[in-house]
């Protein structure tokens, strides 16, 4: 049997990104009680031990707050050993191929969960390593993000559809209660529906967070606008998976931030200078004036009136003012939060059960 590895959101069917985030709601509920009691003995459930006596492997080439925090804790819950191992304890195709460093690894731990450098770095502990390989972050893709940012957005979009019924809840027949208010075993309540018709904003860098979007989004019916210097393109080999998928009818490409905004339920940006980018930063400031994001950039685009914020952070002022991120449209902290549940999830299935998604 063949180990799963996820090295894109491109990877999954839509089927499987519901999967996926629907258990990691699931994980969420069942968690959260351990961290914060609540009073009712319904609301403790103990998530599943799917990794006890496993070790996964994190191996990380750089710098890391969110994802390093969220694999560890993730990794705990699930009753499992998280090893970090950073470029200073061992540095990936430096004193041994690539191929041999995946097949060594990969035949003392149980999951590998890879921040590298260079995309083709990832897929080489793929193609090669025998336990599950699951990119935490490359330089053109950053699938554990975007789950986070739908997560949020499935959470914090009104819906439509009428709140569930608590079965262990004290209310009256048929009576709803929200969905924070219901036991821990209650089935997850995500309406995908609310995605169908958004359109989400993006401004700035043609980043691996962009590109997680636009083979994601659009397959569940959402629009994404895009807004990006002339001289900072989609790479050539994303821009081929988008079109495998069919998602290019529900992008909007331009070097406009008006024009990206215009109707926007989310809008959505990322560092101008990433790491390893330092040396760049003159010219990356000069190419990306009059694309922060502002009250008063929104308002003259036209978006919409109750629009929200996203980033993956860590955050700059110069890709978005104060204003925004820290007021009452950002859903940055509950967007980071949302990494933990995630990776969480993706541990269970790839590690736990060798599956991709606890659908396979």
């Amino acid at each position: 049997m063949s180990p799963p590895h996820l090295l894109t959101l491109a990877d999954l069917s839509v089927k499987q990104l519901k999967s996926t985030l629907t258990h990691a709601a699931y994980l969420k509920r069942v968690s959260l009680p351990l961290l914060q009691p609540r009073p009712h003995p319904a609301f403790v459930v103990q998530p599943p031990k799917s990794l006890s006596e496993k070790t996964i492997a994190l191996l990380f080439s750089k710098r890391s707050t969110r994802t390093r925090l969220s694999a560890e804790s993730a990794a705990h819950l699930l009753g499992g050993h998280p090893m970090f191992l950073s470029s200073a304890d061992i540095q990936l195709g430096v004193n041994e191929s690539l191929r041999d460093s995946a097949r060594v690894i990969g035949g003392l731990v149980d999951g590998i969960f890879a921040r590298v450098g260079d995309h083709t770095e990832v897929e080489m502990l793929a193609k090669h390593s025998p336990v599950p390989v699951l990119n935490a972050l490359s330089s053109l893709w950053h699938p554990t993000q975007i789950l986070a940012d739908l997560l949020t957005l499935l959470e914090h979009l009104p819906s439509p559809s009428p709140l569930p019924t608590a079965p262990h809840a004290s209310t009256s027949p048929g009576h709803s209660v929200p969905p924070d208010m219901l036991p821990a075993d209650a089935p997850p309540n995500l309406d995908f529906g609310v995605l169908h018709g958004l359109t989400l904003a993006w401004l700035g860098d043609s980043t691996n967070v962009l590109h997680d979007m636009l083979v994601t989004y659009p397959r569940l019916g959402a629009k994404v606008r895009v807004a990006v210097p002339k001289s900072y393109p989609c790479p050539p080999e994303v821009w081929e998976r988008v079109k495998q998928l069919g998602c290019e009818k529900g992008i909007e490409w331009s070097d406009d931030p008006l024009h990206a905004v215009k109707g926007a339920d989310i809008v959505v940006t990322d560092t101008w200078i990433s790491m390893g980018q330092e040396s760049e930063k003159s010219a990356r400031l000069a190419a990306f004036q009059g694309y922060q994001v502002t009250e008063s950039l929104c308002r003259a685009g036209g978006a919409a009136e109750d629009w929200k914020f996203l980033h993956c952070l860590p955050r700059k002022p110069d890709e978005v003012d104060d204003e925004v991120f820290y007021g009452k449209r950002s859903l940055v902290w509950e967007e980071a939060e949302n990494r933990k549940w995630t990776i969480m999830a993706l541990f269970e299935s790839m590690f736990g059960h060798w599956k991709l998604t606890p659908e396979d």
